[in-house]
């Protein structure tokens, strides 16, 4: 943190109150403005004229409503993948130049890529001359050049940290600032999908958007101070860094002090250094004694000093405050640890969303808000995906104990000798310099999945520099890949990965693919030699909230929401939007859950990255948080109940499955994954079985001397037999001290319900017919893969959510977002649920082909409906129920019939199903032919 103290503000040292000669002067406000769309403004000079328009900084053009409007033909930055929003038909309506919507990512109401050019007339005081002036802009988008009076002073192009200029021969009196602004890609080129830069996420503004000042400084000045905790020694290293503008050497001395922030009693002894200052660059390097006590910094008690440097030459005196913590990282095995103690990094990715204002806060308020509901949500972690935070995020999480994986804004092509691999090398220096005291900067890598023929040779060169330099983070190539031996730490993405659904996997996964069960960890998928952080884990989608589109009054629009509510109105379906929500939600949740969980199973495991807690709204619209994109809650799940899941210590129950046959046994070895801030001594740990409805099925208790912090820890196993007469939900909950954790189980009686009454038919054939001809009743359940599945009506039926989106995945597997029914239905008065996916559907799920409504007639109400892909919004079934002829017949599409010996749930629904054909419940009134049926089959 460089918070310069200026003038009237007091730093005492040792016996003398010393006056701080730093002085400042904000830029803030109004300034002139001209858009430069054609790149006329050099060649015209317009720096030496004055500019018409105006404009308010900090802001955006976004912001001040400048710019062009969205057209089919506006040139964003960012990937699409496919063509399909520009050259399908079914979006033709949404490409009308008078009301474009797109429908990949959150649209500006204007847009503009190019050079823009502000400028500013700025009184200099008559007590600053003969000083060093320092311009400095926070949070620029992108290139920066400057003109003063018309005098060319430079460029910059950091997208991390401020762009500073030095202004030696500025006099007092009144001077022109000429900006020019340029957020185009040129010769440097980070990734159209970087979040940097990108319109996916932040969007590609043009402005500056953080502080404005001017500072004056004596010829001698202190322009960096790079801190060094050494906490086995209980010193500190610093080396400041002091810029000398005179001609001649000066002599003077370095004063420093350090207090603890929380306690202004804990002041440490002033110490001072003589120096000899040549001109320009010098460095000073000072050992400075933290006491015998050091208070240390980690997420539990995030312990925060400062220390206070102060030069005094003949220049003048010049004062700057830094801000660390004592805290050292390491690896032990394959863990991360905080001094000496394993951590497990529980995290999500922060990819620059921003819909307000279409860029990162640069305000503390904001960035405390976000996280603190991850806190509440039982995460300490927070990875920057493709880009580097301002200033006030980590001054924030310095005081929260949050620990920042941090990139250097790119996920490029780098290796080849291209401008990137200069930029990301100088914009790593950069952000080191500049943000790297602060205790929270823990992780650092290039940035996001490098591709490029030399990318690994680069990266691995990268991060032997950073090992070589600096030790105060732990460093990587990347999120994602290469995972070579000079890295700290993996952030990887490994072929089987440790997630339950990878890129590609499809129905194919463990949560489609395996039983229901909870008896598997990601051992054999990590690495044996380095921690690994699992890489953006989840991207389980939800249903589109379309009363979310109020929150958006900013810059930012959810334009794409009104494309998703007409495709629910043109299928009949918008009144069920906020069902499907919900229902969606609730197997949203049960998705993290099962991530999770696995992560915390693995022992020695580093940690994980969610993506995301809150919903990504580009590359297509990933709405995969349980959070929307202002991180506020859907209404399905609260922090609470998320953080039983995911947070320092979690109580887990290894089940082989979670459906069981009446007489057999429910078996669980109960783990503790314990990773608070010291060991749980004489901990007792509870569980309880209890029914849906709240009664005592059985209890105990394990007791353990110690559980140890930094591991995962076997306390009991759980042995009870289970039977039944009837279907019945129990709910397992394990508990240690404030900590608990819960898991549903199912157990179903071996009878099969008599279907005498009833025909079952997997084909509607000649004798089922004859049965509705006489007035019966018809079960009909095609074996898998027997239905129709072409076309529009073509879907891949999968137990999960939607993994990332099929936009973007180009229709990746599964597409629909579990079930949605009425449990009170008498349908399902056998088959114990609730109105969403739970794990007692995932064999139907899995054994299923989704029936396509609109085949069967107009306004066709299923007992159980399969939620669609929001794109398509498409009105499926899985149990039909409808009057053919003289007869009735409910229809299951999911398989009924095949290997029903093996399949407990499958048997379990069909009694329930045949249960209520018997019954006089059964009076179907919908009406539909046989040639319709028939039509659903190949």
């Amino acid at each position: 943190m460089k918070n310069r103290l200026f003038l009237f503000i007091l730093l005492s040292f040792s016996l003398s109150t010393l006056l701080a000669q730093n002085e400042s002067l904000s830029l803030s406000g109004t300034w002139q403005f001209k858009e430069d769309p054609g790149d006329r403004g050099i060649s015209e000079m317009w720096y030496n004229s004055d500019l018409k328009d105006k404009i308010t900084l900090p802001g955006s053009m976004n912001t001040n409503g400048k710019g062009n409007p969205v057209t089919v033909n506006t040139p964003w930055v960012g990937s699409m993948w496919n063509r399909t929003w520009y050259e399908s038909p079914s979006y033709a309506k949404y490409r009308h130049p008078e009301d474009t919507k797109v429908v990949f990512w959150l649209s500006p109401d204007k847009y503009y890529s190019g050079a823009a050019w502000y400028q500013k007339k700025v009184v200099i005081p008559a007590d600053w001359k003969h000083k060093e002036i320092l311009f400095t802009m926070e949070r620029c988008h992108w290139e920066t050049t400057l003109w003063v009076d018309g005098k060319q002073i430079g460029s910059e192009n950091s997208l991390s940290t401020p762009h500073r200029y030095v202004l030696s021969f500025l006099t007092p009196g009144e001077h022109t600032f000429t900006l020019r602004v340029d957020n185009r890609i040129k010769d440097i080129n980070p990734g159209p999908d970087a979040h940097s830069v990108s319109d996916n996420t932040q969007s590609n503004w043009n402005g500056v958007v953080g502080e404005i000042m001017l500072e004056a400084r004596p010829k001698a000045y202190i322009s960096s101070v790079r801190i060094v905790p050494v906490v086995k020694e209980k010193k500190i290293l610093a080396e400041i860094q002091i810029e000398n503008a005179d001609k001649k050497v000066l002599k003077g001395a370095v004063n420093l002090r350090a207090c603890l922030r929380s306690d202004a009693s804990q002041t440490l002894p002033v110490i001072s250094q003589n120096c000899e200052l040549g001109k320009g660059k010098n460095i000073i390097q000072v050992s400075y004694a933290m006491g015998d006590n050091p208070r240390l910094w980690d997420e539990f008690a995030p312990y925060l000093y400062t220390l206070h440097v102060q030069l005094d030459t003949k220049s003048g005196k010049d004062e700057m405050e830094e801000q660390f913590g004592m805290r050292e990282l390491s690896t032990k095995g394959t863990q991360i640890a905080i001094n000496g103690r394993p951590v497990f990094f529980r995290g999500t990715l922060e990819c620059c969303i921003f819909p307000e204002t279409g860029f990162p806060p640069t305000d503390e308020a904001e960035w405390e808000r976000i996280m603190k509901t991850c806190r509440a949500h039982g995460l300490n972690h927070l990875r920057f995906h493709s880009w580097c935070p301002p200033e006030a995020a980590f001054n924030v999480a310095d005081r929260l104990g949050f620990y920042f994986y941090v990139e250097c804004g790119a996920w490029a092509q780098v290796g080849s000798g291209k401008p990137i691999d200069r930029f990301v090398m100088d914009e790593s220096e950069r952000i080191v310099q500049e943000y790297a005291n602060h205790p929270s900067f823990c992780l650092f890598s290039y940035g996001n999945e490098p591709s490029g023929d030399g990318h690994e040779k680069y990266l691995t060169d990268f991060v032997k520099h950073w090992k070589a330099k600096d030790r105060r983070f732990l460093c990587t190539t990347a999120a994602g890949w290469p995972a070579i031996p000079e890295n700290d730490w993996h952030c990887y993405y490994s072929s089987p990965a440790p997630r339950i659904q990878a890129w590609g996997e499809g129905i194919g996964s463990i949560i489609n693919a395996t039983k229901p069960g909870s008896n598997y960890d990601w051992t054999s998928r990590i690495s044996a030699t380095h921690p690994v952080i699992s890489h953006e884990i989840g991207q389980w989608c939800v249903y589109p909230d379309l009363k979310e589109r109020s929150q958006y009054t900013g810059v930012l629009k959810a334009k794409n929401f009104d494309i998703f509510e007409d495709r629910l109105r043109e299928n009949g379906l918008l009144p069920l939007a906020d069902s499907f929500l919900f229902a969606s939600g609730k197997l949203q949740a049960l998705c993290y859950k099962a991530d999770i969980e696995a992560a915390l199973r693995t022992k020695g495991f580093g940690g994980f990255q969610l993506l995301d807690l809150h919903d990504f709204p580009g590359q297509g619209t990933a709405l995969v948080g349980v959070l929307n994109p202002f991180w506020r809650s859907k209404g399905y799940v609260t922090s609470l109940e998320f953080s039983e899941f995911c947070n320092e210590v979690v109580p887990l129950a290894r089940m082989d499955r979670f459906i069981l046959n009446s007489g057999e046994t429910l078996e669980a070895s109960i783990e503790i994954a314990q990773y608070s801030a010291d060991d749980l001594s004489n901990a007792k740990t509870t569980w309880k079985l209890t029914s849906m409805d709240g009664g005592l099925v059985d209890s105990g208790s394990f007791f353990t001397a110690t559980i140890p912090t930094g591991t995962l820890t076997k306390v009991g196993e759980l042995h009870k037999k289970l039977e039944t007469q009837v279907p019945v939900q129990y709910l397992l909950e394990v508990l240690v001290g404030n900590y608990k954790n819960h898991w549903h189980v199912w157990v179903y009686p071996e009878t099969r319900e008599e279907s005498a009454e009833v025909k079952i038919a997997t084909v509607l054939d000649k004798e089922a017919l004859d049965v509705l001809d006489k007035g019966g009743k018809v079960l009909l359940t095609p074996q898998f893969g027997n239905l129709r599945n072409e076309g529009k009506d073509s879907v891949v039926v999968g137990f999960s959510s939607i993994f990332w989106n099929t936009l973007w995945t180009n229709g990746q597997a599964p597409h629909t977002l579990g079930i949605l029914c009425d449990p009170s239905h008498p349908a399902l008065s056998l088959f114990p649920t609730a109105y969403h996916s739970d794990y007692q559907w995932q064999d139907a799920m899995s054994h299923c082909q989704a029936i396509p409504l609109k085949k069967l007639g107009d306004d066709i109400k299923p007992i159980v409906r399969i939620i669609d892909d929001w794109f398509t919004a498409r009105s499926f079934g899985m149990v039909v129920e409808m009057k053919v002829g003289k007869g009735k017949l409910l229809m299951c599409s999911a398989d009924l019939t095949t290997e029903m010996e093996k399949r407990p749930e499958a048997r379990q629904l069909a009694n329930s199903l045949l249960h209520y054909m018997k019954s006089n419940a059964f009076n179907p009134s919908q009406v539909v032919t046989v040639e319709a049926i028939k039509g659903l089959y190949k």
